[in-house]
């Protein structure tokens, strides 16, 4: 083979390649923003983790709740 074959050939296997790992790669992307948003903020998430460990996931999702309410409430009334 000539090396202008040999490269037409590895063109066209790379293509492929890349056409094959598409769904791969839309499926890894959740995953991955996750691992980045664990990288970016560790602290927040062991805090986060040792709360549900502490307090129990009831409590933490009850308390999360009325935080919510309270904050839509207060921007509410800033507007």
């Amino acid at each position: 083979m000539t090396r202008q074959e040999l490269v037409a050939r590895s063109t066209a296997q790379r293509a492929a390649i890349i056409a094959a790992a598409q769904p791969l790669l839309r499926t890894a992307a959740a995953p991955d923003r996750i691992i980045g948003y664990v990288r970016r903020y560790p602290a927040g998430i062991a805090i986060a983790a040792a709360a549900i460990a502490l307090f129990g996931p009831r409590k933490i999702l009850g308390a999360g709740t009325r935080l919510l309410t309270l904050y839509t409430l207060f921007r509410q009334l800033a507007r």
